[in-house]
């Protein structure tokens, strides 16, 4: 393990602190050990609603209605198609997918709504 404690797994902060065997984060509260800090390959698969691993450039269906906050509002309808998604890492409460949503524009979405369209 590198020197750098990693951020917290819940909210992402860079104030963790060793306390025995766990890391703790003082912004949330959050204990884990430090063992389950190191990244595998396969937690940075990004996977949809079902469990299908998503890339760059795949198609996705919107799985539930999702309200949009924001200028306007609405909702975008279960169902939706939404071509040509990015996948980011460093998305905004879990939002894991930058996409160009018909009707609303480009917004990021948490991959727990989409489903790989077949």
């Amino acid at each position: 393990m590198s020197d750098e404690l990693p951020p917290c797994p819940e909210c992402a902060e860079a104030f963790t602190y060793e306390q025995g065997a766990l890391l703790v984060c003082p912004m949330c509260g959050h204990e884990w050990s430090a063992e389950s800090a190191e990244p595998s390959p396969e937690d940075s698969v990004i996977r949809d609603a079902v469990g299908n691993p998503l890339a760059d450039g795949d198609t996705v269906t919107i799985v539930k209605d999702l309200k949009v906050k924001g200028s306007g509002g609405g909702t975008i309808k279960s169902g939706t198609k939404v071509k040509g998604i990015r996948l980011i890492d460093d998305g905004v409460a879990d939002h894991d997918i930058d996409a160009k949503v018909p009707g609303f524009g480009q917004m990021q979405l948490k991959s727990s709504v989409v489903k790989k369209a077949a």
